[in-house]
């Protein structure tokens, strides 16, 4: 089988190199954002869409115009596939996958790419890459990029710029050194619990740094805007933001990682995360209801990366030989796991599950991944998601609590 896997490192430009990539970024950013201008002008006309290739005449004609001759000093081919960018986003709005493509802003993922693997070379060996038009740039080299490298993507963020190499080899189908298969309820208390009792303990990555964050964000308000004093105190909160998000990926690897070698199947709620982080301030005609309770909620909610750790997980058990499956999430956490009985009642507290019929009582989370479990097993074996009944009954362990470190 293929195997695309992507490879990043940390850039260590000279200054005119990062000036160069800050120009490059910027020509990319002007160069979507004019065909964006463009096609909704055409559409506004009721005219057709403007294909690539009628886009891609249009980039020649702003390269060789009077008012914009400073695109000349970028490499063409990130500026082509600015415009092919643009055409995707227009694609995955048509298929109904994304919403409608907005403008880009300055220092925002300020990202340009080289498409073609003949546009550019790496020098593992010596910690160095050359791209069109920056020369050798040295790099990070925290470990070696395996395959044959296909293209070359250079991002900035929080100051820093970082360059990710995407690769494509061939591996042998993989067989799942584990057995045995284990369903996950994810939560706020603990951040995902498996049906076998054992569960994480949330991280809580922007609860740790949010008093800091807010300081500095005061901080950065007080200052004179695109000032010197103001540009420190955003590069301050930008580095928060980035330890906040580097903590939170290094715990989602590591918990992914640990589930994915030790079961060979696993089953998750098809939880829409967008949904459920939807806030409930209403409207000034029709306010909200407890609009502050769900502003935390939904804080917490967005703070556990409930999207990222399943499509962690749907790749790393698939490079494993494992599968990944999905299941309704209604009543999970409200159906008795001995007498099938349905109610809101039964999950009396967060943690207490309590049912009304039959009186059997456990951890409402644990009884969540179990039920996971079952319908998974049920859409395994025969094709349909389980409601009420189950053929499989599985007692829980224990609870027991795993430290990632």
């Amino acid at each position: 089988m293929i195997r695309l896997q992507a490879y990043k490192y940390e850039l260590m430009p000279t200054t005119g190199q990062a000036r160069d990539m800050r120009g490059f970024a910027g020509s990319c950013r002007f160069v979507f954002n004019k065909a964006l201008m463009l096609q909704k002008e055409n559409y506004e006309a009721g005219r057709k869409f403007i294909s690539y290739v009628e886009m891609a005449k249009q980039l020649t004609a702003w390269r060789n115009g009077a008012g914009t001759p400073w695109l000349k000093d970028a490499p063409t081919h990130p500026l082509q596939h600015a415009l092919k960018d643009l055409e995707r986003a227009y694609k995955n709005f048509f298929a109904k996958r994304a919403g409608f493509p907005r403008f880009r802003k300055k220092g925002r993922s300020d990202s340009f790419r080289y498409p073609d693997a003949k546009q550019f070379r790496i020098d593992q060996a010596n910690s160095r890459i050359f791209l069109p038009k920056l020369g050798w740039l040295r790099y990070r080299n925290s470990r070696d990029a395996l395959g044959t490298a296909k293209n070359v993507t250079v991002s900035q963020s929080c100051g820093k710029w970082f360059v990710s190499i995407q690769t494509e080899r061939e591996v042998g189908q993989p067989v799942p050194q584990a057995a045995g298969m284990v369903g996950i309820d994810m939560g706020i208390t603990r951040f995902a619990t498996l049906s076998n009792g054992t569960f994480y303990a949330p991280l809580n990555s922007f609860r740790r740094y949010e008093a800091r964050l807010r300081k500095a964000q005061r901080a950065m308000s007080r200052k004179a805007k695109f000032g010197k004093n103001w540009k420190k105190a955003r590069a301050r909160v930008q580095r928060i933001h980035a330890r906040i998000g580097n903590a939170r990926r290094d715990y989602l690897h590591k918990t992914t990682t640990t589930i994915s070698q030790n079961h060979a199947m696993v089953c998750v709620e098809d939880l829409q995360v967008r949904n459920m982080s939807r806030t409930a301030a209403g409207s000034t005609e029709r306010p909200g209801r407890h609009v502050r309770a769900k502003s935390g909620l939904n804080k917490a909610i967005l703070d556990q990366g409930w999207f990222e750790f399943r499509r962690q997980l749907d790749y790393k058990l698939a490079w494993n030989g494992g599968y990944l499956i999905v299941v309704p999430p209604q009543n999970t956490s409200r159906t008795c796991l001995v007498c099938n009985h349905v109610s809101k009642d039964n999950r009396q507290t967060q943690s207490r599950f309590a049912c009304m019929s039959c009186g059997y009582e456990n951890h409402a989370d644990v009884v969540g991944a179990i039920n996971v479990l079952e319908r998974g097993q049920c859409l395994l074996a025969c094709g349909e998601t389980a409601q009420s009944g189950r053929s499989v009954k599985q007692e829980p362990a224990e609870a027991t609590q795993v430290e990632t470190a």
